[in-house]
């Protein structure tokens, strides 16, 4: 999760690309060119481990728009694909 943040912090969309599950995987990633990410909290987990094959995270990370303060409040779904694990998809978001 962290680094999934860090690369839309960096407009990383080689790596965002890579990390995504092939079945939810967009062509490309659009960058907001008046968003820019400021801070991530990691609110809890679920599932996730060794042994898990999915599981969640989920998350508030905070941006400002044009100058304007917001947040992204995601509950992030990953399952492991190719033994390592990738972005599903949101199960829960808000704005």
């Amino acid at each position: 999760m962290r680094s999934r943040y860090s690369a839309y912090v960096e407009l990383d969309e080689r790596y965002l690309l890579r990390s995504w599950h092939p079945s939810t995987r967009p062509r490309h990633v659009p960058f907001d060119p008046d968003l820019r990410w400021v801070q991530l909290e990691i609110v809890g987990s679920h599932a996730g481990g060794l042994l898990d094959r999915e599981g969640e995270v989920e998350f508030v990370a905070h941006h400002e728009r044009s100058g304007r303060p917001g947040t992204l409040h995601e509950r992030s779904r990953f399952a492991r694909h190719e033994r390592r694990w990738v972005y599903l998809d949101a199960a829960q978001r808000s704005r």
